[in-house]
């Protein structure tokens, strides 16, 4: 492998992520990863249960469980899955009038004594808070089409991962010099997805599953019930995939639409939220931080800086891209 192909793969491999965070293509991106892992986990689980299966014939069975496992999910909930997918925008939009609301009147909320000691210029706050989430609630109106345009992204990505992963295993050596060191950095930039995304998809599933169970069945049992329950729940998975700012953005929303049923039902979801994140942090310093040896303040840097350039895409795709990129450094001994 000559060192102008390892360079050429570098700037082919840069660009080509940089395209995608240009044309709106990361969820495609992450779903063609995520399914390439899913079909050749799926391929050797076939493998080991059956041994006489062909491996190719239990690629090509894991393809098809991955690209049609989204479509069953659909049709088995087809009615209430295409209201949630349709109105998400417009129900993310009434959740933010709602907030604004909240926030405006905060001080009507809190018991007398403690409103009392909420200082008189943090209404001027409070309306800015308010005139921002209105803001985004307008920009929502607009996107019912690029949700939807987004989640077929998303599922072309699912299909091109999972042919992809059909495809026979490639020896480096037997490749021409530029298609060993692409294949070298996709190697590389796989290793990295398996250990970031895969564990904070996991962890993100886990915090909604406890959100749902806290919101449907622990509030009603105090008979308590909050209002925007599934949209609440779909944001705490989507907000749990941005390590350490999502955690943030749920604690916010959660206590805000609990503080406008009761100041004791906002106490209750602020516990409740930072108990489970703070197991959160516990998994993430193990799984993120101790495997791609970086700190919390790198992280922050880096996220900050992509969501300013590329917008909510980019505090997604920052762990991602910046523990690539780290890696990338400290093979050639540079970081």
């Amino acid at each position: 492998m000559t060192r102008r192909a390892q360079w050429a793969s570098y700037l082919l491999v840069a660009g080509a992520l940089l395209l995608v965070m240009l044309t709106g293509l990361l969820a495609g991106l992450l779903c063609v990863c995520l399914a390439f892992l899913a079909t050749r986990h799926l391929g050797r689980r076939l493998t080991s249960l059956a041994p006489r299966l062909p491996t190719g014939v239990a690629l090509q069975i894991g393809a098809v469980l991955v690209v049609l496992a989204p479509l069953a999910l659909l049709f088995l909930a087809w009615t209430r899955a295409r209201g949630m997918i349709i109105d998400a925008p417009s129900q993310y939009r009434e959740l933010l009038n709602f907030l604004a609301a909240t926030v405006m009147e905060l001080r009507q909320k809190l018991p007398p004594g403690i409103a009392d000691l909420v200082p008189d210029g943090i209404a001027e706050m409070q309306r800015m808070i308010a005139g921002y989430l209105g803001t985004k609630a307008g920009s929502l109106a607009m996107a019912s089409r690029a949700w939807l345009v987004g989640l077929a992204h998303a599922y072309i990505g699912l299909a091109v991962g999972a042919l992809a992963a059909t495809r026979p295993r490639l020896h480096p050596p037997a490749l021409k010099p530029l298609a060993a060191a692409l294949y070298e950095r996709a190697v590389a930039f796989g290793a990295v997805f398996r250990q970031i995304v895969v564990a904070q998809f996991w962890i993100a599933a886990f915090n909604a599953l406890l959100t749902a169970v806290f919101l449907l069945v622990l509030l009603p049992l105090w008979d308590a019930h909050l209002p925007y329950r599934p949209a609440l729940i779909t944001f705490t998975f989507l907000a749990g995939l941005i390590p350490i700012v999502g955690n943030l953005m749920c604690n916010l929303v959660l206590t805000l639409v609990g503080l406008s049923v009761s100041p004791t039902v906002a106490l209750a979801c602020l516990v409740f939220l930072v108990v489970i994140h703070k197991g959160e942090y516990f998994i993430n310093a193990k799984v993120i931080g101790h495997r791609m040896r970086f700190g919390v303040w790198e992280l922050l840097a880096v996220m900050f800086t992509m969501e300013a350039v590329f917008g909510p895409a980019g505090l997604v795709a920052a762990p991602l891209f910046y523990a690539y990129l780290k890696q990338e450094l400290g093979a050639r001994g540079w970081v």
